[in-house]
Order: structure tokens, then sequence, then C-alpha cells
């Protein structure tokens, strides 16, 4: 059983956020990633989707998703779960910001619903019909 230390963590940093990687096929894992998301206050996720469901718990902070036009709000000790395939777009609070510790399974790719690319979309995102693997995942 591999033990993954501290000092071997992965981070990625996006423009509206820093994944922590702490678990993932990379790492030595084999059937899910494990990672952290610092949210800076008032950012935004990019408009997607994802091949697999997601668990996130909120260790900090707040959050507002739009799930498939759904609005939920999820704040310190709540769980999100995002099913696979659904349209999504995650918003940190105004003042807050969160950290959340996020669970996917291994090899699930992001993707733009409608194979069309949000405008404001960064370098990291999945463009048109791509799917991607994002690099705190893997």
């Amino acid at each position: 059983m591999p033990v993954i230390r501290s000092a071997d963590t992965r981070i990625t940093t996006t423009p509206n956020g820093v994944m922590t990687t702490y678990a993932s096929p990379t790492q030595g894992g084999t059937s899910a990633a494990l990672w952290r998301v610092d949210m800076t206050p008032a950012h935004s996720t990019p408009y997607h989707a994802f091949e697999a469901e997601q668990i996130w718990t909120i260790l900090t902070g707040s959050l507002t998703a739009d799930l498939n036009g759904e609005k939920l709000t999820a704040t310190t000790g709540d769980t999100v779960i995002f099913p696979a395939d659904l349209p999504r777009q995650v918003h940190a609070h105004a003042e807050t910001g969160f950290t959340a510790i996020v669970t996917a399974p291994a090899g699930a790719r992001a993707y733009n619903p409608n194979a069309i690319t949000p405008p404001d979309t960064c370098d990291m995102a999945p463009k048109e019909a791509e799917r991607i693997l994002p690099p705190w995942t893997i």
C-alpha cells in the first residue's frame, strides 16, 4: 500500500483556483483520484461536464453550483454529488471562496457540453468536442 507524502502532492494552478492532487494513477492509485480545490473568492469554473460522478466535500467557505440548470448551494461540511455527464459550473462565494476535497474515478475526462467552447475558457480547459484528462486527476 503506497503512502503519498505531503511533499509528493502535485499542485496545478488555473486562473480560478489551485488543485492539489493527493492520490491519482501517477501517484500509485489505480481506480480513483483525490484532490483539493482552493477556489479564489468570486471566481468560477468553466462551464463543462465530466464523464464520471464527482463527490465534493466543502472544508471551508461556500459555493454555488449550476448543475444542468439547477442552482445548488453548499457550505462548510456539506457534500455535493455531481452526476456524470451533466453540465455544471461552480462559483466560489464572493468573499470567502472555498476549499473542497474532491474524488472521481481515474481516467474520467472533462468536456464541453454540446461541443461548444465557452468564450472565457482558459488554456487548460477542453476545446470544442475534445475530452481531456484534467492534470489533477492523472
